[in-house]
């Protein structure tokens, strides 16, 4: 995956917090990501590990680039 997006093919939302398992983002951030400018996608990464802690998720490991 590119370093422009925090995926990490672990696409799975949790239903409690509308929160992606994989990366934190909403489905509208998701949906709205390649429409997103590079300064927007990297506002809304920084939020992500704070936003994953507080919903209780634990840091999934990066696939391995093949």
């Amino acid at each position: 995956m590119s370093k422009e997006t925090p995926c990490i093919a672990v696409c799975m939302m949790d239903p409690r917090t509308k929160l992606c398992f994989g990366c934190g983002r909403t489905l509208p951030e998701i949906a709205r990501w390649h429409q997103m400018d590079s300064a927007e996608r990297m506002a809304v990464m920084e939020g992500l590990a704070e936003r994953m802690a507080e919903a209780g998720f634990e840091p999934m490991a990066q696939p391995r680039q093949r």
